[in-house]
């Protein structure tokens, strides 16, 4: 085993690791790539790579480090969050993803303006979320790398400029083809390299793995007062969790460009389909792997072996501290990669889906008659923009105590992101709804949630019920507000009402 941490043997696999993400990002930029193709693809991407695209999206490496610590500190209760995924899978293929694929929208804001014929609308949606994305990837840049560097000795500054640099450059060059490859490879990464550490900690184990599930018996999955109903239902149990974190994937699934922009790259819904079951069998197969890895390490370092170092690490630098302590030379480095790896996955989308909202959604609504050339070069300049700005601030991040503050504004900024899956909601769902209804659900939603969660202090309601919340008071308001003023028609294909039309003349699937 290794007990030397990070070693040089390491640090050059870790180098040739990004210096083949970027051979790779390079690669499949070959082709010039202009206008659609640049933002949505050019129809060859196979639905498997998009699929664990949107698992390398999701899967942010804030969840690398904290999923198996969850385990490792206390029990699996938040596991059940993972679950979510067989309410939203099934609610976005029924309901969204055709309508979406019918309409061939250009990005997820392009859906809203068409539905509620309303530029300010799609405008406005665009820019929550690219607040939202700028303030995360700024994060997601910082946080790996400060771990990375307490593990590796490497300058954090040198770890957040050379993953923004990486981005950066197949971001700029290839668009959506190269973002969605290059995830390809670093999602399957990830996956190969957490399954590599459970053996090598299974092996570690007096008594391997029927000792982890020995401790999930005793009281290590679900904890004592920790039950599956409370008869409060916007307070913390297991059937909110589910159901909570249902919905907050769903307003991802269905509002959020950086995930959105994936489903855009085919019409094809039998892609779409296997892309989103993929995904969720992903998602929950690697929080599985998590947090057996964290009950493993409670086995090993708090049962077993509580002289060691490692047993008085904090809860989200555990798993690290193992990768770098108790695997073989060589393996370190590979896990290390992994990390990086979501992290790189994470902040390609983010530029890439900035990139195109920005271009699509307000430079194209606002100004008229460009060519794809144009379009093009602008997604390219934001994107390099984007990137040298979120490095700027990662590393001034780094050197200050402004960590918190940032913190709270990503926060924040996505309960804003999440109050837009209530919109589209209200869209797919309501005929009656028009752009009155639409704006007043925006802003009373926002209110609400904004309330609830930063004034509203001493009522106590979950984490996962603010996309409950949001989209109940979306769709009420947003209703009521419609009735009350005046009728718009909804646009053809924009609602359920349309779904079984959709299906039956899948003839324009073939033409596209």
């Amino acid at each position: 085993m290794n007990s030397q941490g990070f070693t040089t043997v390491d640090l050059i696999i870790l180098v040739l690791y990004l210096a083949a993400v970027l051979f790779a990002g390079l690669l499949f930029s070959k082709k010039e790539m202009k206008g659609k193709e640049f933002f949505k693809g050019d129809g060859s991407i196979p639905w498997y790579v998009t699929s664990v695209s949107i698992f390398a999206t999701l899967l942010s490496p804030i969840s690398f480090m904290t999923l198996a610590g969850n385990s490792f500190a206390g029990s699996w209760i938040l596991y059940f969050a993972q679950l979510g995924m067989l309410i939203a899978i099934p609610l976005a293929i029924r309901f969204f993803l055709p309508i979406y694929a019918r309409m061939d929208i250009d990005t997820s804001y392009d859906y809203l303006q068409r539905r509620f014929d309303s530029k300010l609308l799609r405008i406005i949606s665009s820019i929550l979320f690219i607040l939202y994305q700028v303030g995360r990837m700024s994060l997601i840049m910082y946080l790996p790398s400060a771990a990375l560097a307490t593990l590796t000795g490497i300058s954090v500054n040198i770890l957040i400029i050379v993953m923004g640099i990486i981005a950066i450059v197949y971001s700029y060059t290839g668009g959506i083809k190269s973002v969605l490859w290059t995830d390809f490879i670093q999602g399957s990464v990830l996956l190969i390299g957490v399954a590599i550490s459970l053996i090598f900690l299974s092996k570690d184990i007096n008594g391997g793995m029927p000792e982890i599930f020995n401790a999930l018996k005793d009281g290590k999955f679900i904890a004592e007062g920790e039950g599956f109903f409370n008869k409060n239902i916007l307070e913390d149990s297991i059937f909110l969790i589910i159901i909570g974190a249902g919905f907050n994937t769903l307003s991802s699934y269905i509002s959020s460009q950086d995930i959105v922009q994936r489903f855009t790259t085919t019409q094809n819904i039998k892609k779409l389909n296997k892309m989103m079951f993929t995904n969720g069998l992903l998602s929950i197969f690697i929080a599985t792997m998590f947090y057996l890895i964290g009950t493993g390490l409670f086995v090993y370092y708090k049962l077993q072996n509580p002289t060691d170092p490692g047993a008085d690490v904090a809860r989200d630098q555990i798993y690290a501290y193992f990768i770098a302590y108790r695997l073989p030379v060589g393996i370190t480095g590979i896990l290390i990669a992994a990390i990086y790896a979501a992290s790189q996955s994470t902040l390609s989308t983010g530029l890439n889906s900035v990139a195109t909202s920005w271009t699509l959604d307000i430079q194209d609504v606002l100004s008229s008659g460009m060519d794809d050339k144009k379009r093009t070069k602008i997604a390219q300049y934001i994107s390099l923009g984007v990137g040298i700005f979120s490095i700027v601030i990662s590393i001034v991040m780094a050197h200050s105590e402004i960590k918190s503050a940032y913190e709270w504004f990503n926060g924040f900024a996505g309960l804003l992101l999440g109050v837009l899956g209530g919109v589209f909601a209200l869209g797919v769902f309501t005929k009656k709804a028009n752009k009155t209804g639409a704006f007043a659900a925006l802003i009373v939603s926002s209110i609400v949630i904004v309330s609830l969660r930063y004034f509203m202090t001493d009522v106590h309601i979950s984490v996962w019920a603010n996309s409950l919340i949001t989209i109940t008071t979306s769709l009420i308001v947003g209703y009521i507000v419609s009735s009350l003023t005046y009728k718009q028609d909804a646009p053809k294909y924009s609602t359920i009402y349309d779904i079984n039309e959709i299906k039956q003349d899948s003839s324009w699937e073939l033409r596209h």
